[in-house]
């Protein structure tokens, strides 16, 4: 073998570089370990190759008197500098992987292009016998040059290795560099990629990026803040609509209790007041469903509250009940003489924070419909009280009682000061004999809501690992 290698040692070693071309795209990727075990054992072995024909990569080659057989040898050598870089990048890279990620791919291809750099200079000064001091004095120039016209170039790919170093953000956090807003789907040597909320895909400047405002959204990971920014009237008091945001956070079970939900004046001028609504949600993806919430609740607050956006018209309390009509989805059937003579047969109740509005298991005798205020319904599994939703204005209660004398299989109670408007349940079964649009919608709601508490009792609690305390001491 050894007689063979040593008189075909070209054909070995172009042998084996075709081994390792062919393992390197035969191995796929997740198997990383396993790639870059073969390239290495590949290398050592064309290394063993070319020593033993009588080779070295630092010295040229023999047989000056043979030019093709001089020719091949130079090639061998100068292919071992080449494969060597090679190699010492990729182990590099997986140690980089290791470490810090996939953060780390672009300081490998930098650390690669130094590597090669280092390579072929080597190949030059060992093999050719090139005078490495003028190709190095050449090569500054020349560096200096090409540096000059590719400043923007290199100050993105420096921006980047600083990116990749003290990592503001990483692949799949969502961030916000100068208000683009995305996912991060790739750092290069070049640019960051983010996947915008429209499906389009943003490319960032690492230089860029480097200078500019950066927000992580997704640190941390257990806690995300959602906010919108409403306008109001200048003409309306303040405190009348923070009273009225500050029900409307109430009313979303989305937000997480801690840090608390707040509303505050973010500016004022002689046209409007901008107030600021934040909250803190525990899973990214809903963000956009929960400002959209809470866009609907501060409208429906505001509006129960008398107030209306960008407007001087309040709502007189002697119309309240005429207007809360034209919210009630359940209601919509009505024509405008119908609710007009509804509202005459409607009486109202305040309730104050945390009484009971409607008890479980009750028989009510009237259809209820929230003014203003926040509601919690909760239902029993035998020991607890479990929430089930949380109500706001233009929501009805009390509708298994108007329908069929059924009692109430939540308890309701006033999470926020509320007033409710009472429809006697004999007003309301003669509008419902009116119109079947109605009944059928109170029907509807009735299994929408018994559906949902069938599911929330019947929904397994996650089941708790019990640690010991040899477990404990395994983890440490």
């Amino acid at each position: 073998m050894l007689v063979f290698i040593q008189t075909y040692p070209l054909a070995c070693s172009v042998f084996l570089i075709l081994a390792d071309l062919a393992s390197w795209h035969a191995v796929p990727y997740q198997h990383r370990l396993a790639k870059v075990a073969a390239r290495l054992g590949l290398f050592l072995l064309y290394s063993a190759v070319i020593i033993s024909a009588g080779l070295s990569p630092l010295d040229t080659a023999p047989w000056e008197d043979d030019s093709a057989r001089h020719l091949a040898a130079t090639a061998l050598e100068i292919i071992w500098w080449i494969f060597a870089s090679r190699t010492l990048t990729e182990v590099l890279g997986l140690l980089l992987m290791q470490r810090i990620g996939h953060s780390g791919r672009l300081l490998q291809e930098v650390i690669g292009a130094v590597i090669f750099l280092i390579g072929i200079v080597a190949a030059a000064g060992y093999v050719l016998q090139l005078p490495v001091k003028g190709l190095l004095a050449t090569s500054g120039a020349m560096a200096i040059i090409v540096g000059l016209a590719l400043q923007s170039t290199l100050s993105d790919v420096f921006s980047g290795i600083v990116l990749n170093t003290t990592k503001p953000y990483q692949v799949d956090d969502s961030i916000s560099i100068d208000g683009v807003e995305g996912k991060v789907i790739d750092i290069d040597w070049r640019a960051t990629h983010l996947l915008t909320g429209t499906g389009s895909t943003a490319v960032i400047p690492n230089s860029v990026a480097a200078k500019a405002k950066i927000v992580n959204l997704s640190r941390p990971k257990d806690m995300f803040g959602v906010s919108i920014n409403i306008m109001v009237s200048p003409h309306i008091r303040p405190r009348r609509v923070l009273d009225a945001l500050d029900r409307a956070l109430q009313g979303s079970s989305a937000l997480l209790p801690f840090p608390k939900a707040r509303a505050t004046v973010k500016e004022a001028s002689p046209t409007t007041i901008e107030y600021t609504l934040t909250g803190f949600i525990k899973n990214l993806d809903k963000k956009a469903d929960v400002r959209n919430l809470l866009f609907d609740l501060a409208y429906r607050h505001l509006e129960a509250a008398g107030i209306a956006w960008q407007s001087d018209v309040t709502v007189e309390p002697a119309s309240r009940a005429r207007t809360l009509l034209d919210e009630v989805k359940v209601l919509r059937a009505l024509n405008s003489e119908e609710k007009n003579h509804l509202a005459q047969h409607m009486s109202s109740r305040e309730y104050a924070a945390g009484q009971v509005i409607l008890e479980e298991n009750e028989v009510t005798d009237s259809l209820l419909v929230i003014a203003t205020g926040v509601v919690s319904a909760t239902v029993s599994d035998g020991r607890n009280s479990i929430e089930a939703g949380r109500m706001g204005p233009s929501e009805v209660m009390g509708e298994q009682g108007v329908l069929n004398d059924t009692p109430s299989e939540a308890r309701f109670t006033a999470l926020t000061s509320c007033v409710v408007y009472r429809i006697d349940k004999a007003v309301a079964r003669e509008i419902m004999e009116q119109e079947g649009q109605i009944r059928n919608a109170l029907k509807k709601l009735q299994a929408v809501r018994q559906h949902s508490s069938q599911s929330l009792l019947t929904e397994k609690p996650a089941a708790i690992k019990k640690g010991s305390f040899l477990g404990w001491l395994q983890k440490r």
